[in-house]
């Protein structure tokens, strides 16, 4: 939204800066968005992954530990 530029109005002025502050903050907000549908997938497979590694080396040291009391 763009009003008439050569308006010494006040009120015309602070519109104008509101409505440019807007279209900025919306530039910003899709970079942000951007940024999250990039980044979010990769975390939470890295989360998925090192949970199923730390449950492997429980099972594993579960295992070796009756492994130790079945020989005996």
């Amino acid at each position: 939204m763009v009003l008439p530029e050569d308006s010494t109005n006040p009120i015309v002025e602070a519109l104008n800066r509101i409505a440019e502050n807007q279209e900025d903050t919306n530039a910003l907000l899709a970079k942000i968005g951007g940024h999250y549908d990039a980044i979010v997938p990769v975390m939470k497979r890295n989360q998925i992954r090192a949970e199923d590694i730390h449950k492997e080396s429980e099972n594993s040291f579960t295992n070796q530990v009756k492994g130790i009391f079945a020989n005996s």
